[in-house]
């Protein structure tokens, strides 16, 4: 009986929850395997370039995700200010799992996943700050004020995001959300 096939969306998903979860120093080739529902031989096949291949797919999504679910929405000035935000919160609150998640930016940015990601990382986060930063200006601030507001949300979100693990319970990531969605109410 053959085996069903594994989606790359499943397969991005699975090693994207290792990364997460171990960096990329912490994660194993038998757990990324495992994340994906591959056999080793499988997923190098699928990744010949091994464990750096498939770390780079995995921000490559991510960065394909900041800017379909958070910058092409914040940027969207067809829509109002306020309707934005709250779409691009909702998207975060998934990707997050209500704050169940941790970022995988966080988890790459230590050790030898900044030394080899450090650039596809600080992209990642530039375009998340640069949405929020044209949403500052979408509700009126000027461009410094729009650039705090944006670097303290992200901080917020970040920082909710480790003390929601810490503690046990979403609620840090819930406050800090609705910090970040009436510090743009207009």
């Amino acid at each position: 009986m053959r085996m069903a096939k594994v989606s790359d969306l499943e397969i991005l998903n699975g090693l994207m929850s290792v990364f997460r979860a171990k960096g990329y120093d912490g994660a194993s080739l038998n757990e990324l395997a495992e994340a994906t529902g591959l056999k080793k031989a499988s997923l190098y096949h699928r990744f010949p370039g091994g464990k750096k291949e498939m770390t780079a797919a995995v921000l490559d999504f991510m960065e394909s995700w900041v800017i379909n679910k958070v910058y092409n929405v914040l940027s969207d000035a067809k829509i109002a200010p306020t309707e934005r935000l709250r779409e691009a919160l909702a998207n975060i609150n998934a990707v997050y799992n209500e704050g169940r998640e941790v970022c995988l930016y966080r988890s790459l940015s230590m050790d030898t996943g900044m030394a080899l990601f450090g650039e596809k990382i600080e992209k990642g986060i530039n375009q998340w700050l640069e949405s929020f930063s044209i949403l500052g200006k979408a509700v009126g601030k000027d461009k410094d004020t729009a650039t705090q507001m944006a670097k303290q949300s992200f901080i917020e979100v970040q920082g909710s995001l480790v003390l929601s693990k810490a503690m046990g319970s979403t609620e840090p990531f819930q406050n800090a959300i609705q910090q970040i969605e009436n510090r743009y109410k207009t």
